[in-house]
């Protein structure tokens, strides 16, 4: 009767000394008796692994090596078997998991800038996890998540950047939950985002905007900069859309005889358009004449990367915020000018949240609702204003 063997994925760790220059046994590199500091080395999954035993004496670089090899033995997956023909499979560790989840985002078709900060901010954490001698996901536990998540103030000083950072972080957890790499999804605590106010800009502020463009830029840039401000103004584009809006997009409404700039791509056909004014669509249009891109309006090459060309986009937007007064404006001001133009002159929030393309009109109440309740304070000022001028009101007896 054949025995069952039994086959580990443990791999074999070696200890080994970096001698100091001045060590008379530095040619022997595995001498146990010096006072050199002592290291480990070991190969797994076709991946040769160093880390430093943070001793100078063998005997405990011994001990730190069991220590190793007993992380390896709990997340051993073989077990005995019954066959002469065996192949043993490795454990899957954290860096391995990082690399096929960040494979099955490649799949899912997403781009390169947002597959790039994938990459780097879960091999972040795998650095941070085998900093800690962890290298397998069960070891994955609250309390290492939390210590983790301490860093990010240094590195993300945004809020809505390190939310982001953690929605990633528990797509990557949930992953290796349903690959049975963990039994559960450790859970942090929601981080609070700092939201920026919703500031639309006074008319003078738009104008001066404006008026400050042909002194911070030569003229061909200076044209197109002044479209797409004032696109970004009209259509309520953020900057990333403006950016990567294609001359296809752009419209001409024949019935009506006007310019169109398409701000919402829909699945059923029909997509959500702005009219811009005449003279809006006039600079857009010369704007496009001077970009030689086949396809786009302002992206001056589009084969480089997007992030890097919404990147410069956003200096320029700032520098003439700068130039302006404007120390605090941000870009986002064009677009939340849009939209309270719209909701002062009685357009309604639902018509509003489409023209902005948002997928829910919470969205929009989040951040416009208080100029809903300003347009209808006015609304009730005038209609109490009638009261006056009007009929006699009756006082009625029970």
């Amino acid at each position: 009767m054949t025995q069952p063997v039994q086959i580990s994925a443990v791999p074999s760790i070696t200890i080994f000394v970096r001698h100091t220059n001045e060590c008379p046994r530095k040619a022997d590199e595995f001498y146990k008796n010096c006072r050199c500091h002592k290291h480990l080395r070991w190969t797994y999954a076709g991946r040769q692994h160093r880390q430093a035993a943070r001793t100078r004496i063998w005997k405990l670089a011994e001990d730190a090596r069991r220590k190793i090899e007993a992380q390896y033995e709990a997340a051993d997956p073989t077990k005995p078997i019954q066959s002469v023909s065996v192949e043993a499979k490795a454990a899957v560790t954290i860096e391995r998991a990082v690399q096929l989840y960040v494979l099955d985002k490649r799949s899912q078709g997403l781009g390169g800038g947002v597959l790039k900060k994938y990459e780097r901010e879960l091999e972040r954490f795998a650095n941070f996890m085998a900093q800690r001698s962890k290298r397998f996901p069960h070891e994955i536990a609250l309390d290492t998540l939390t210590e983790f998540r301490a860093e990010w103030s240094d590195t993300y000083p945004s809020s809505t950047t390190r939310a982001k950072v953690q929605e990633r972080l528990r797509g990557f957890l949930r992953y290796c939950y349903e690959a049975r790499l963990i039994d559960r999804v450790p859970s942090l605590s929601p981080i609070k985002v700092d939201e920026p106010p919703t500031m639309p800009l006074a008319p003078e502020q738009y104008s001066r905007l404006l008026e400050v463009i042909p002194d911070e830029f030569p003229a061909p840039k200076a044209q197109r900069v002044h479209a797409f401000v004032q696109l970004m103004r009209f259509s309520g584009l953020a900057v990333g859309d403006t950016v990567r809006l294609e001359r296809d997009e752009l419209l001409f409404d024949s019935k009506k005889r006007i310019y169109r700039v398409v701000t919402d791509r829909q699945k059923t056909g029909t997509d959500v358009s702005v009219a811009l004014p005449p003279q809006v669509a006039s600079e857009v249009i010369s704007a496009m004449k001077l970009n030689r891109h086949p396809k786009h309006i302002f992206w001056n090459t589009g084969t480089g990367k997007l992030q890097t060309a919404v990147t410069n986009w956003q200096h320029d937007l700032r520098q003439i915020f700068r130039a302006a007064g404007q120390l605090e404006g941000h870009p986002h001001q064009l677009r939340d000018t849009f939209a309270v133009s719209l909701l002062e002159r009685g357009v309604p929030l639902e018509e509003v949240s489409k023209l902005l393309g948002h997928t829910s009109i919470k969205t929009t109440e989040k951040y416009y609702a208080k100029w809903v309740k300003a347009r209808q304070d006015r609304l009730d000022d005038l209609v109490m204003a009638t009261w006056a001028s009007g009929p006699a009101l009756v006082e009625t007896r029970a």
